[in-house]
């Protein structure tokens, strides 16, 4: 129970500073400080002379005697140390001056340690960290030394790498002996982990390099096994008490769609999807499952495929898309896949009439309708259906949780789930993410489908782009223009939407050429008119902001222009340039950049130009920006605080990990074993707090 102790009462924090880590790092108990982990280590093991020190080094320490203090001025003040050898170094001070000329006394040897910088040529270092030759030997200390992360405010309250080393230091000194383990002893034993108290020691003071690592790879397993264990047990539990709908037959409309309509061969890919779904149909279990697949892959195929066999079963289906554009246009193609087949079609949205709605709402309520198609309209109270039996929802992360269950609930026992995405995600983010759903995944693209030649430009290439894009608009293409902001900004120079339209009206000037444009301020109106306007033939031109990320379709597209493209994310470029590539023609994606580009910047251009692979392109977006931001938008659905584990990084022993909690599932699904008792305290202490994702898609 000591590590619910309040951070206030240990030794050095009191109230005042508790109250700021709290507000800034969320430590309020002695549990929070101890998980809070390092970022990085220094070695310091080596002791510098002054005449080695040189402005390239990084951090670096020496021992010496402060010679001297000078008088401050202008809230700055230096001081110089000299080591045995009578060479000296200035050390710079611009806050807590007078407590630093109280603390530290002239010819008294102290260690400091700082970062090398130079100013007037001369070497100095700015606020080194400096202790007494007995600090530097205390008992729990190390030649490793942890960097902690820190904030403006805890620096201007000398709550810094120095200070959370001697909470961490007077924590483990009163605490270490009194940590209690949260793995069973038999993991402990067969995967070969070091206690969790060594594990926490080892990580804030490490002895050794291999026990530093043996700490990290202990803490890591944990977090990483607890997370996996409770999503896989989620799913049992949802598999066991959830019974489904059961789709046994194949009937007349998926026979005559097939046999009649279909008219080219599916992928191996979609026929393996249709396949788990199927047998998910079958099983009696209501159906939760992840539909992946890069764009242009045939997932809208897959799921209408699926909703025949949901009609042939006698049930109603639907789809809910987060805009009314990707909404209309999941509407136009079910319709023109269905023509001539015997299937009612309805579209409801913001937009639908009152007259409509009433018809719509009847023949909902009766059965007459067997796929409805719209926006979050489809939540509202007033939609009921006779007898829904498969959901389909595109692109799950635009709509929130509660949403969702809204949808599963427009039925007494839940319908069959399928969620689809258009951005693949790396398997190790969607074990974390969507690990308690089955997942299926569309890895081909139809044969035909020619592959986007994409290229990165700087400016001086422009005038050759627009010549290029003139040649395409006589014969008969359409172009889109894609910009990161809609108005010039002071801090960033990027090409700006508004700039952006005029110039391309002066290099394409009407009556000839006809522009639109489009973007995230408009109002829907405004909006879908620009964009079916586009859609229709009649623009050349679309100029946009990213609001066209998802859901247009315009097959007569051959070109996608993205300006100031180093300053999109590599899943948002990748999403962008799947805007065109939909028709037979070839098409190009050019990536319009400045000159200077830093050296993330560049490597995401170049992967891009590099491969048209949405799987590669997410994993390698995961590793250079982590999971924060991988699905496009700012991803806030990580359901679980990773403290130091790094899903870029880590994606072997998360799939690790999962085996063995999923062993442990299998052998004793309840964990009611007592050598699995401590996973049950855990499980039901530390997450039962958890949303159960699984339930609700």
């Amino acid at each position: 129970m000591i590590l619910e102790t309040e951070i206030k009462f240990l030794s050095g924090i009191g109230p005042k500073r508790a109250e700021i880590l709290k507000k800034e790092l969320g430590i309020s108990t002695f549990k929070d400080m101890l998980y809070t982990f390092p970022y990085r280590y220094i070695d310091r093991t080596k002791f510098y002379k002054i005449t080695e020190i040189t402005e390239d080094l990084p951090y670096i320490q020496f021992k010496g005697k402060i010679i001297r203090f000078e008088t401050p001025r202008n809230k700055r003040m230096a001081a110089y140390a000299a080591d045995d050898s009578g060479n000296e170094i200035q050390l710079v001070f611009f806050k807590g001056i007078k407590w630093i000329v109280n603390k530290f006394k002239a010819n008294t040897e102290y260690v400091f340690f700082g970062k090398p910088n130079v100013f007037n040529g001369k070497i100095n270092i700015i606020h080194p960290e400096i202790e007494t030759v007995s600090d530097e030997n205390s008992k729990i200390n190390s030649n490793i030394q942890a960097v902690y992360s820190s904030t403006e405010r805890l620096r201007d309250n000398f709550l810094g790498t120095k200070a959370f080393n001697r909470f961490q230091s007077n924590l483990l000194t009163i605490a270490y002996h009194k940590i209690d383990e949260t793995l069973p002893e038999y993991i402990i034993s067969q995967y070969k982990l070091i206690a969790l108290k060594d594990a926490l020691l080892n990580i804030h003071f490490p002895q050794s390099p291999e026990l530093l690592q043996r700490a990290e790879y202990r803490l890591k397993f944990e977090e990483l096994f607890y997370i996996q264990l409770s999503l896989l047990s989620q799913r049992l539990n949802r598999l066991q008490k959830s019974n489904g709908f059961v789709f046994s037959k194949i009937g007349d409309n998926f026979n005559n769609f097939y046999n009649n309509n279909l008219g080219f061969e599916l992928t191996n890919a979609q026929k393996r999807v249709i396949k788990e779904i199927r047998n998910d149909f079958k099983s009696g279990k209501q159906m939760n499952r992840l539909l992946q697949g890069d764009v242009g892959s045939g997932k809208t195929l897959v799921a209408l495929i699926c909703m025949l066999i949901a009609i042939d079963n006698g049930f109603q289906t639907c789809i809910m898309a987060p805009t009314e554009i990707l909404a209309n246009q999941h509407y136009q193609t079910v319709n023109d896949f269905l023509n001539g087949i015997d299937i009612e079609v309805r579209l409801l949205t913001g937009s639908t009439k009152k007259s409509e709605r009433k018809l719509l709402d009847d023949d909902l309520m009766s059965g007459k309708i067997n796929i409805l198609i719209g926006t979050h309209a489809l939540i509202e109270d007033t939609v009921q259906f006779h007898n829904l039996g498969f959901v389909v929802i595109d692109e799950q992360h635009r709509f929130g949780v509660e949403q969702r269950a809204k949808l599963r609930s427009k039925n007494r026992i839940a319908p069959h789930v399928l969620v689809m995405t258009a951005t693949p995600i790396p398997r190790t983010l969607s074990m974390t993410l969507y690990g308690d759903l089955d997942i299926s995944i569309i890895d081909e693209l139809p044969p035909g489908r020619k592959n986007v030649k994409t290229f990165h430009l700087l400016e001086n290439r422009r005038l050759q782009l627009f010549g290029f894009m003139r040649k395409q608009i006589m014969a008969g293409r359409q172009i889109y223009v894609v910009y990161p902001l809609i108005r010039e900004s002071e801090k960033m120079d990027y090409k700006n939407l508004e700039d952006g339209y005029f110039a391309i009206t002066q290099a394409f000037p009407a009556p000839e050429y006809v522009t639109c444009v489009v973007h995230g301020k408009m109002k829907a109106a405004e909006k879908d008119f620009a964009m079916n306007y586009f859609a229709s033939g009649k623009a050349h031109i679309l100029v946009a902001t990213s609001v066209i990320e998802v859901g247009v379709n315009v097959p007569n597209a051959s070109i996608m222009v993205i300006e100031s493209a180093e300053r999109f994310g590599l899943s948002q470029l990748h999403q962008l340039r799947g805007r065109v590539g939909r028709g037979a023609e070839q098409s190009y994606c050019f990536l319009m950049s400045d000159v200077k580009l830093t050296t993330e910047a560049r490597k995401r251009l170049q992967l891009m130009v590099r491969t048209n692979n949405g799987f590669e392109i997410a994993e390698e977006d995961l590793k250079l920006r982590g999971p924060g931001d991988i699905e496009g938008t700012q991803q806030s659905g990580l359901p679980f605080n990773l403290k130091i584990s790094n899903l870029a990084k880590d994606g072997k022993l998360l799939g690790y990990v999962r085996n063995i909690a999923s062993a442990i599932l299998n052998e004793d699904n309840l964990l009611e074993l007592k050598k699995n008792s401590l996973l049950r305290k855990i499980l039901d202490k530390d997450f039962k707090k958890t949303i159960d994702y699984s339930d609700i898609s």
